[in-house]
């Protein structure tokens, strides 16, 4: 049953937990792995539809694969990126790292200690943070 769930978490950008058991915070979504979702559903429904069309034989329904590829890889990977950046924007507006110089948003990381932020976890617990400069926050 585990792999199962490993392989609807891979195609079907489910969201997880991101503690893990011992204690380390890895955030689940991320840009690549969006990307890489959209790539992989993107491979496997060009190799099915070539496959499906030379079964078929009819080449008059080449469109069906276009509306598959949006509705099965291009749309849930926006709505994802979607969701994605909300959650961004929660953890960078509640937690303490959000303001710091330190903090890289693209990779939810603390650049300084080279580990990954949540609402629950500062990797330096506040002892190394330094604030943005107030020209940037107003972008």
């Amino acid at each position: 049953m585990n792999l199962f769930n490993k392989i609807l978490d891979l195609f079907l950008f489910r969201i997880g937990v991101e503690e893990q058991d011992d204690g380390r915070v890895v955030p689940i979504i991320t840009t690549g792995s969006i990307v890489w979702g959209i790539l992989l559903r993107t491979a496997v429904i060009i190799m099915l539809s070539f496959l499906l069309m030379s079964i078929v034989e009819n080449r008059r329904y080449w469109w069906v694969t276009l509306l598959f590829l949006w509705l099965l890889a291009a749309y849930p990977g926006w709505k994802q990126f979607q969701f994605y950046k909300k959650h961004l924007a929660e953890v960078t507006e509640s937690t303490l790292c959000g303001k710091c110089v330190h903090f890289d948003e693209t990779s939810q990381l603390c650049k300084l200690y080279d580990e990954h932020i949540s609402e629950n976890y500062i990797p330096c617990g506040g002892v190394d943070w330094e604030p943005k400069p107030f020209e940037k926050d107003e972008e």
